[in-house]
């Protein structure tokens, strides 16, 4: 059974940091492509960043330069640290695994809120 569980949203004000994480099981994480999204309310859902198995990397233009993604095969992690977060970044924080290049298991998201 795929489980992938996020932790690490929470409160804090623009400007600010905070580091997502996500730890997944039942699937080869080390050959699997991970991502990050998040939906605002009211938005639809979003492609924040991914990673390849061999850790390269893509970001939205929104947060390209403040969001950086990593990843630990050997604890099956993916990480998202989000520096100088910006109210605009308020949203539910998803980890995906990828299968076939769509998004195929899902966590149950954090919420992230980003007071100004």
């Amino acid at each position: 059974q795929v489980q992938m569980v996020e932790s690490g949203g929470g409160l804090v004000k623009a400007g600010g940091s905070l580091r997502l994480s996500c730890v997944a099981s039942g699937i080869v994480f080390r050959l699997t492509i991970m991502s990050w999204y998040r939906q605002a309310p009211g938005k639809q859902r979003e492609l924040v960043s991914t990673i390849t198995s061999v850790g390269s990397t893509y970001y939205a233009d929104s947060v390209k330069g403040r969001f950086t993604i990593s990843r630990n095969n050997a604890e099956k992690s993916v990480y998202l640290q989000m520096d100088l977060l910006e109210p605009e970044d308020t949203a539910v924080y998803y980890c995906a695994a990828v299968e076939n290049g769509s998004p195929r298991y899902w966590g149950q998201g954090t919420q992230v809120t980003v007071s100004s």
